[in-house]
């Protein structure tokens, strides 16, 4: 697949995206960029949720996995269903309640403003982190597949891709997300159904032949019950998959301005179960694509890549199949990027502007404030991606990442323990106890992977949680901020 190709797939699906998220933007204010004026219809809502759900680092990740730990990944999404009913059904009601529009509002009327703050601060955190090292692998594709050859630098790159980004949330901000994820999970689904149908095709396999193959291969084993000291073994992987679920997602600014977006609870709540059950069929053809991914390299005797992420790219667009399906593949691609990309970039804005800087504030003095934070954050973002490309190694990136998923697991012990109890806590060691809890948790897994040989996967969030909760029972007292909560 040519470059050009690669350009035009590109500057077509970008130019859908601005026209849609310009047509959405019109006529937006502050409760448009915030949570949509809370006018998004359920069946909206969902199909958007499939595709905001996966990044590009997902997109391109998911599938070759399965070569070093099969469809043990279905473990977790037991675990997202799980985790998925205790959001719709435990904090959703609460957030629709409260009226918030930032989730962490909840932490100032159940607390303080300091335990308001360090909660927002963790998010912050760890999405900018994040949101900005997914970029940086996309990027790194997009230098590869396209601006090496038109001698474009790296920082140009990421220059372009944060100006589109910034572009298409500006004004609209959750509205323009919204429709743009609807486009993201049309794309995404397409683009595997494209890639298995031309695969099987290419290899000559009916459908009850593609299920022989699915099911006989080595690498669809998708419980593992036998190692309870393995990351994969089953209980763990559920554990942890539920956790991140609340802590990921219900508890992810970025994630719930979508459901919050609905006109009601109700709505909200539909959204949440039926993304739940999209989701299992949508994972669970990411992992057949990646078996079919291996067994079509073996059958045409393809080189293996040297890195597995390079799996469904290579096949993809130099694997010999049609053109259509690297088209797809990019189109599949830039549309996960983009969308979480912005997500993050809306969410960012959002909480640092009612969380960080907070304060009461006119509607137009909260615009000109909204729209300053906006572009900083996206300058933000840029920058960290362009640090990444040229200051980390590999195994400096992974260690940046880990950081910043520890930031999750305090949030979670934050939202667990005003919800559970009834007391409050001394405001000044918040942020002590909040910074301790991942030490404590790196500690705990340091040590049981040296002096037991037990290997903590996925729960770890847990633990985290459990640290900080129990941090905050140190510090508590009696006396209840807020009996109406």
């Amino acid at each position: 697949m040519s470059p050009i190709f690669v350009i035009l797939t590109i500057v077509s699906y970008l130019s859908i995206l601005l026209l849609l998220s310009f047509g959405a933007g019109r006529g937006a204010d502050n409760a448009t960029f915030f949570i949509g004026n809370r006018r998004t219809k359920w069946p909206i809502a969902t199909l958007a949720m499939i595709g905001a759900a996966m990044s590009g680092v997902t997109y391109i990740s998911l599938p070759a996995s399965v070569a070093s730990d099969g469809f043990s990944y279905m473990q977790m999404v037991i675990g997202f269903t799980i985790g998925q009913f205790i959001v719709a059904f435990v904090l959703v009601p609460l957030f629709y309640r409260l009226k918030v529009v930032s989730l962490y509002e909840y932490l100032n009327d159940r607390f303080d403003n300091v335990t308001h703050r360090t909660g927002a601060l963790c998010f912050l955190v760890s999405k900018l982190i994040g949101a900005a090292l997914k970029l940086y692998i996309v990027c790194s594709v997009l230098q590869i597949l396209i601006f090496d050859e038109l001698n474009i630098c790296f920082n140009l790159n990421v220059i372009l891709t944060m100006l589109i980004v910034y572009l298409f949330t500006f004004k609209g901000g959750v509205r323009s997300l919204i429709i743009t994820d609807v486009l993201q999970s049309l794309c995404l689904i397409a683009s595997i159904a494209v890639a298995i149908l031309f695969i099987c095709k290419e290899l000559g396999l009916s459908i009850k032949q593609t299920l022989e193959v699915v099911e006989t291969s080595p690498y669809s084993q998708m419980y593992f019950f036998d190692d309870a000291s393995s990351p994969r073994y089953f209980w763990k992987m559920v554990a942890g998959g539920a956790l991140s679920l609340i802590a990921m997602t219900g508890l992810d600014q970025d994630m719930m301005q979508r459901n919050l977006s609905c006109s009601t609870k109700r709505d909200s709540q539909i959204n949440i179960i039926l993304t739940a059950v999209c989701q299992i069929a949508v994972i669970l053809l990411f992992l057949v694509l990646g078996v079919l991914l291996y067994h079509y390299i073996d059958a045409k005797q393809l080189t293996m890549p040297a890195k597995s992420d390079d799996v469904f790219p290579m096949v993809a667009v130099q694997g010999g199949l049609p053109l259509i399906v690297g088209i797809m593949f990019i189109t599949g691609l830039i549309s996960s990027t983009y969308s979480a990309a912005g997500s993050a970039l809306t969410s960012l804005t959002t909480s640092f502007t009612l969380d960080i800087i907070g304060g009461k504030r006119s509607d137009e003095q909260l615009t000109r404030l909204r729209r300053v934070v906006h572009l900083l954050m996206a300058v933000a973002m840029s920058v960290i991606i362009m640090l990444f490309a040229h200051f980390g190694s590999d195994s400096v990136i992974n260690l940046v990442f880990k950081i910043a998923g520890y930031t999750y697991g305090p949030i979670l012990g934050l939202f667990t323990f005003g919800l559970l109890s009834k007391r409050n806590v001394k405001e000044r060691y918040v942020p002590i106890v909040v910074a301790l809890s991942p030490v404590l948790s790196y500690l705990l897994q340091w040590a049981m992977a040296k002096y037991y040989n037990y290997y903590i996967g996925f729960e770890l969030l847990g633990y985290n949680a459990l640290f900080c909760i129990f941090g905050l029972l140190l510090i508590s007292h009696k006396s209840y901020k807020n009996e109406k909560i």
